[in-house]
């Protein structure tokens, strides 16, 4: 009797034994510590934060910035070229704000792709200005900001001199619109803007061009029946 009890008494001890192993080892895995799984990273997300903040000119620090820029130039003429020509134009050195600005402007190619906007027969041609969305993106990421007049250095609006019109918006002190220019057509020159405005530069080639643009058909606002295009503005030496 004892000698068939024995083996099934081994059995059900050696079954326990199974099971319990069975249950540590499962017991180990539940246990087992668990590491929590790391996010892929955005390699965009992190470019982005190393990279450095974009320079904006600001009212400011513009002033600072184009002291400072004017004293690297070495650069004192930008051709533009639009599709009716080209012509060349000298910067005065006694301007400083305002060659520094016009360089500077053209070497981020902010003139490339605008227009000569107004047109007043036998007075000037503007440009500088577009109703382009890409230039008015140019002008956000270069920054807004005016610029003060310059006007006793004993430049006159001759014939040929390119100055820089005040802006639009309530400005009694003829602050100065930085990404426009016009240029004097008139003989021998309209003077009567000496005061409120900034000569920074005259026409040395190409004034023939100049002459051709302001001959343009025009609507009752001045603005040309026919864009002028600015292809290229660009810094010769």
């Amino acid at each position: 009797m004892h000698s068939k009890i024995l083996p099934y008494s081994l059995l059900f001890i050696l079954f326990l034994s199974f099971g319990c192993a069975n249950t540590a080892k499962k017991d180990t895995k539940s246990t087992k510590k668990i590491e929590p799984k790391k996010d892929s990273l955005n390699l965009d997300t992190i470019k982005a934060k190393e990279a450095p903040e974009k320079f904006v000119l600001t009212e400011d620090n513009v002033l600072d910035f184009f002291f400072n820029y004017s004293k690297t130039l070495q650069e004192s003429t930008v051709k533009i070229t639009t599709n009716l020509g080209s012509f060349t134009i000298q910067l005065y050195d006694n301007v400083p704000y305002h060659k520094a600005n016009f360089i500077y402007l053209t070497k981020k190619g902010y003139f490339n792709g605008t227009y000569f906007h107004r047109v007043v027969k036998n007075f000037i041609i503007q440009g500088g200005n577009s109703d382009n969305v890409s230039v008015i993106k140019k002008r956000k990421e270069i920054g807004r900001y005016l610029l003060p007049p310059d006007t006793r250095k004993g430049h006159k609006h001759h014939r040929g001199t390119i100055s820089m019109p005040s802006s639009e918006n309530d400005n009694p002190h003829k602050l100065a619109s930085p990404y426009e220019f016009f240029i004097v057509v008139t003989k021998p020159g309209s003077y009567h803007l000496d005061k409120d405005y900034t000569p920074f530069g005259k026409v040395i080639q190409g004034m023939d061009v100049v002459d051709l643009i302001n001959r343009q058909e025009v609507d009752a606002g001045d603005w040309p029946l026919q864009n002028i295009y600015i292809l290229k503005a660009e810094v010769t030496k």
